[in-house]
């Protein structure tokens, strides 16, 4: 299929794999990326010299194009910038801070640069700061989110309508249907990050894939917005969020009670208890753990069904 968002990258199919922090190592990219998708690399999670590594081990297992998801609010930003044009990667997916921060370097040196939003004035912004390409994610997605709780429903049209560059549909997609939809609201492709979280080459413990598989309607929550919103899965750690709520605590106390190191402790060391485990609304609907292959392949497949089915009514 070619469009905007497979020219502009270089792919076979309008699917990118979300950049997830714990989850998206260079398996996981390089996999989805040999597959005719676009994986990236999360880079939030990883010191400077890790990512450098993530890298070239990427390089080494796919000749396709992949990218690095690059969260802004990372402290050590301007060493990971850095890094990413040594290592001349050619695309880079940023997220949680100002497109004109950085928009402009990584372009002066041949990057493509796509923005994550959750609204269509910060799509309209990054658009003015010269992104090659929006994601447009809704609050269903896992992770942190937007504090707008506008769902991929609605904020998908709103932004096409807004913006004249390229728009990736992301929030609660994991299969064919969710794609024709999106794409039918205007998108040029999808970003998939949960279902891609319970793929055999996601770098997430196992016991989080098992646990991503045995969630149900009801079992995530987008919390924690006087910090960072985030959308987990509700267990011990969130029931202590939930006390704290109760006795209105402010913010200073949801920060001591979230600490450090707890996205770790959840998602890549598998604690279920006290670890952070952010996943998105759809993992209700995954069932299974799965090579990136094949749930790119599903998603593909599923879209050409889906497609054909409301083309023969």
């Amino acid at each position: 299929m070619a469009n905007r968002i497979t020219s502009l990258f270089n792919i076979q199919y309008p699917i990118i794999q979300a950049g997830m922090v714990w989850c998206s190592g260079w398996e996981l990219a390089s996999a989805v990326s040999n597959a005719g998708g676009l994986g990236l690399i999360g880079s939030g999670s990883m010191y400077p010299e890790v990512l450098r590594e993530q890298i070239k081990k990427c390089k080494a297992a796919t000749i396709k194009p992949f990218g690095i998801n690059v969260p802004l609010l990372y402290p050590d930003i301007d060493k990971h910038i850095q890094i990413i044009i040594e290592e001349d990667v050619k695309i880079v997916f940023t997220s949680a801070g100002n497109p004109k921060t950085w928009t402009s370097t990584l372009k002066q040196h041949g990057i493509t640069v796509v923005h994550v939003v959750s609204s269509r004035k910060f799509a309209i912004k990054c658009q003015e700061a010269g992104v090659d390409a929006v994601v447009a994610e809704g609050f269903e997605a896992g992770g942190h989110n937007g504090r707008e709780e506008t769902t991929t429903l609605c904020l998908v049209p709103s932004v096409c309508d807004a913006v004249t560059i390229p728009v990736i549909a992301a929030g609660g997609i994991a299969d064919g249907r969710a794609m024709l939809a999106c794409m039918a609201l205007g998108a040029d492709a999808v970003q998939v990050g949960s279902r891609f979280a319970a793929s055999i080459e996601s770098s997430a413990h196992i016991n989080f894939k098992h646990a991503i598989t045995q969630t149900d309607e009801g079992s995530t929550i987008l919390t924690l917005k006087e910090v960072t919103p985030v959308r987990l899965i509700k267990n011990k750690f969130y029931k202590q969020l939930e006390s704290a709520y109760s006795q209105c605590a402010k913010a200073e106390e949801l920060k001591n009670i979230l600490g450090r190191g707890r996205a770790k402790k959840g998602m890549f060391e598998g604690d279920l208890d006290e670890g952070e485990l952010e996943i998105g609304q759809v993992s209700a609907s995954i069932r299974d753990i799965l090579p990136a292959k094949d749930i790119l392949m599903n998603i593909w497949n599923g879209y050409n069904e889906a497609k054909q089915r409301v083309l023969s009514e």
